[in-house]
């Protein structure tokens, strides 16, 4: 799919023309590595989960993984202090276990077997789940947050990164969890700092296959990266 700035479609119009294009140029592969980015409640869970159900429909094998299932403990997550944008950008998640896990196995290159995840958060243990074998052909869609970072962009064969501002994505949230309405609020600094840290340094949508304006969730926007909400702002 080229860039169509403010080019606005159903959720389900995008979902079939991601399928398409991963179908053209991907069709001789062995697996295809698919990212969903984007800041916490910009919707990469449902996106995801929905494309997933769409390319069933049309009989592809796929596998669903969350990055939430490869947090690092806590004494890592927290180490450096529980308010620290920093620490949340840096210590969140355990990419060492996510590509022993999943990126290395389910790579062109890799075996096929593959742990769905390798830690549980409300536990704080680390997982090792017996191995399940992809079937050949399988698109692999990963959903989490800072997926076009340097540790993990170049696994992923097509990435969309989706864009919402900060006061739609807390709002979410704050009907999500009970967090604070307002991203200025001193309980979101961690999250909201470390995310704003993302984007400063790696400037996930010029990274992105695909930037997709995600404010209403059932009629997605494609735009440029260009036009992605943090950059506008700065």
């Amino acid at each position: 799919m080229g860039t169509i700035p403010r080019h606005q479609f159903n959720r389900d119009t995008v979902l079939a023309e991601i399928t398409r294009v991963i179908d053209i140029r991907h069709k001789d592969s062995k697996r295809v590595m698919l990212g969903i980015d984007g800041v916490d409640g910009a919707g990469k869970t449902i996106f995801a989960d929905a494309l997933a159900e769409h390319m069933r429909s049309v009989r592809k094998p796929v596998i669903r993984i969350s990055l939430d299932n490869f947090h690092q403990p806590r004494e890592i997550r927290y180490q450096r202090g529980r308010s620290s944008p920093e620490g949340f950008w840096l210590d969140s998640y355990d990419y060492q276990r996510l590509h022993a896990f999943v990126l290395g196995p389910l790579s062109n290159r890799g075996s096929g077997w593959f742990r769905p995840a390798g830690h549980d958060l409300d536990s704080d243990q680390l997982l090792e789940p017996p191995q399940q074998l992809a079937p050949v052909g399988s698109i692999v869609i990963v959903d989490g947050m800072f997926l076009n970072r340097d540790e993990v962009r170049t696994s992923w064969d097509y990435s969309v990164f989706l864009d919402v501002p900060f006061q739609v994505t807390a709002d979410r949230m704050s009907l999500r969890d009970g967090s604070p309405a307002d991203p200025s609020h001193p309980a979101m600094h961690r999250y909201v700092g470390g995310q704003k840290l993302y984007m400063a340094e790696c400037d996930p949508a010029a990274r992105a296959t695909l930037v997709v304006d995600n404010t209403d969730p059932q009629k997605p926007t494609i735009i440029s990266p260009d036009q992605a909400c943090y950059r506008r702002t700065n």
